[in-house]
């Protein structure tokens, strides 16, 4: 029996926290090719008030899908990521994902997953993960 098989409506998955460096958004945008400037350049992300440049949402996104294959183990077993952005995400702010299983049927589990910056805001909310057991 493996620990997926064990698993219950209400159980938390393992927390992940990510420290998004300042050069993140740069590295990023390299190997997405999304060259923004309100991801790459700082002094544009004030002028349009971002207060800032901004990371990627898919970057972001690429957090909330780690948790889960961090978690199974083997990526193959996520099948699906729907996420919603609530709020940016910038340089220097530590991000944690958290996850619960919110339903469980014979071959596939539902997680709920959010996200939340060092201040305790969210950041990715209404976030669902399905996870193909066979």
């Amino acid at each position: 029996m493996s620990k997926i098989d064990e698993l219950k409506v209400g159980d938390e998955i393992p927390a992940l926290k990510k420290y998004v460096e300042k050069y993140q958004p740069i590295i990023y945008a390299g190997a997405s090719g999304d060259f923004n400037p309100i991801h790459i350049d700082p002094e544009f992300g004030k002028m349009v008030g971002l207060g800032g440049n901004i990371l990627q949402g898919l970057c972001t996104t690429a957090f909330v899908a780690q948790a889960n294959t961090d978690w199974l183990g083997d990526p193959s077993l996520l099948k699906k990521l729907k996420v919603r952005f609530a709020k940016p995400v910038k340089p220097d702010d530590t991000i944690v994902v958290k996850g619960k299983v919110a339903k469980k049927e014979e071959e596939k589990i539902i997680i709920e997953l959010w996200a939340e910056n060092q201040k305790g805001e969210l950041v990715i909310t209404n976030a669902f993960s399905e996870i193909v057991t066979k």
